[in-house]
């Protein structure tokens, strides 16, 4: 079984690297972006038994700082 965990900054949180990113897009001509939220993706590829729980466990103590970020579980 697999697990992706989708982790971003909290909506209300600056975002340096977003905004560096915009920047760089402006930059190099596409001008139609007002705004970028940066991210990241963790992929778990999980032992029999685990579950949805184990997953979100491991979030709230080590994959995300849930003080300033949110994340987001999907299993497969």
């Amino acid at each position: 079984m697999k697990a992706t965990v989708h982790v971003m900054l909290k909506n209300g949180v600056l975002d340096p690297q977003g905004e560096a990113v915009r920047h760089a897009l402006g930059a190099l001509g596409f001008g139609g972006v007002n705004g970028v939220r940066q991210g990241k993706v963790i992929e778990l590829d999980l032992a029999d038994g685990t579950n949805e729980a184990d997953v979100t466990a491991m979030c709230e103590k080590l994959l995300a700082n849930t003080v300033i970020e949110s994340y987001r579980v999907e299993m497969s």
